[in-house]
């Protein structure tokens, strides 16, 4: 039997602000285990949740950016539910009224564009972290630093149909987040997590199967390996004659699996009540028109100018916009440099993959934008030829200089002297009689190898096009 794929993504982005949602407290990642801690934080008996501003200002800034209706109230609820990494025994969060409701994110999958919608965001505290790294190997740890971090949870409606979706569109959620300073997008300190819910239909029929949640994966990657081993799996079992069971699984990296943790809760297995202590949210009008006004440049719009202000291909703008960090890096590599397409062609094809390669982000990138605009435009000038400058951008890479110190170290400013040209090539045409009297009977190709020859006497520091006019000059004679 054929089966239709049926993907719906839960994305938990914690917002980008200074405190926790409701306390004082640092949201800072990285600190010394439970010293961002209060009695707020920690759950104590007797505290009263203050909330943050500035969390929701950014939480109406992703749903601005989704094309959500923002709810002009929406209301705080208590999630129960017993977690070792869970002080108080539930989380606040917002069920029946949340913040924003009915929104869409558009995509592309193999040149078709689709549009997925966008169920709801709502706004929450996180969880602390359990630890098993730490300390005794047979007990567990429990880190509250991030316990009351503010967090907006993005629920898609289940639109998706293949892993490649699932992965294109929480790609386009975690720029769109990052162009408007909600999320800093970083998976793997756990910034921005993603349970993907799947399930399976036969072809033809309406109703959804029954799904399985795969919770809190932390990477493209294994967003679309554990989907689609997934989908592998439920079709083996619903082929065997086995019933899916509704259930959460995570995805095991070693193994290349899924693997089953626990039961799934259903709604009513949390027991979510409102808030006592926490009045309804009011977002009136003005305040919405306020966020829309001063809405930062999304990746969409980005591109766009890309192509018309630098007058770059659409790929090449498609590929500088994925992340906001790449796209400012080109836009001041640009303001120094003053050569678009150049600088373009530097960073797809050498800074991305050196980058890659070393497994480093844009911002940690050795060789910063001001370096790279010189680099380009000591080429564009002369000074050294787009071969030597492969060789600066090296060194460049691995010791952070500047191109002028590389240059300078090693000796590698080009060759312009018509003189000292003319000296190697007429050394080089002496030692190729043979090579010379073919060229002149017809064979053209060997200039080339003449070029070459030259190239490889001046360690590839002559001047392509000095070379290249002095030697037609010499071997026509």
């Amino acid at each position: 039997m054929d089966y239709e794929v049926i993907i719906g993504l839960e994305v938990h982005a914690q917002v980008l602000t200074q405190t926790k949602l409701f306390c004082s407290c640092s949201a800072a990642f990285g600190a010394t285990p439970n010293s961002h801690t209060c009695p707020v934080c920690l759950g104590l008996p007797g505290v009263l949740p203050v909330l943050n501003k500035q969390a929701v200002n950014l939480a109406l800034r992703a749903g601005l950016a989704l094309h959500c209706e923002i709810q002009n109230k929406s209301i705080w609820a208590r999630k129960n539910y017993f977690y070792p990494d869970l002080p108080k025994g539930y989380q606040i969060t917002q069920y029946e009224f949340p913040i924003a409701l009915r929104g869409y994110l558009d995509i592309a999958v193999d040149g078709k564009e689709k549009t997925i919608g966008i169920t709801r965001i709502h706004m929450e505290e996180d969880a602390g972290k359990s630890l098993h790294e730490h300390g005794d190997a047979r007990y567990s740890h429990v880190d509250l630093n991030r316990a009351g971090t503010p967090l907006v949870e993005i629920v898609s409606e289940p639109d998706m149909r293949s892993a490649a979706e699932a992965g294109e569109y929480l790609r386009q959620l975690r720029a769109i987040l990052q162009y408007c300073d909600v999320c800093d997008g970083n998976m793997e300190e756990g910034s921005l997590r993603c349970d993907v819910n799947i399930s399976l239909r036969p072809i033809g029929q309406k109703e959804f199967g029954t799904k399985v949640e795969l919770k809190n994966i932390n990477s493209f990657k294994f967003i679309e390996k554990a989907i689609e081993y997934e989908i592998e799996r439920q079709k083996g079992s619903l082929a065997a004659g086995e019933t899916i069971v509704q259930e959460t699984r995570g995805w095991n990296s070693t193994k290349n699996i899924t693997e089953s943790q626990r039961t799934k809760e259903s709604a009513h297995d949390y027991r979510y009540f409102p808030d006592p202590d926490l009045v309804p949210l009011i977002v009136d009008s003005a305040w919405i028109e306020t966020t829309q006004k001063n809405m930062p440049e999304l990746p969409k719009a980005r591109l766009q100018r890309f192509i018309s202000q630098y007058q770059i291909p659409e790929y090449d703008a498609q590929v500088l916009t994925t992340e906001k960090a790449l796209a400012h890096y080109f836009e001041e590599a640009v303001s120094k440099a003053h050569h678009p397409k150049k600088v373009s062609n530097w960073i797809m094809t050498e800074l991305l993959r050196e980058l890659k390669e070393a497994n480093l982000e844009v911002a940690k990138s050795p060789i910063k934008a001001p370096q790279l605009a010189r680099l380009v435009t000591l080429i564009e000038e002369g000074t050294i030829s787009g071969k030597i400058g492969k060789t600066v951008f090296e060194a460049m890479f691995e010791t952070g200089k500047d191109p002028d110190t590389i240059i300078k170290e090693q000796n590698l400013v080009q060759v312009s002297d018509t003189g000292a040209i003319e000296t190697i090539i007429d050394k080089v045409i002496a030692a190729n009689p043979g090579q010379l009297a073919q060229y002149k009977s017809g064979k053209d190709k060997l200039f080339g190898f003449f070029v070459g020859q030259v190239m490889k006497e001046m360690k590839g520091q002559g001047n392509p096009g000095v070379v290249n006019d002095l030697l037609k000059k010499k071997l026509s004679t």
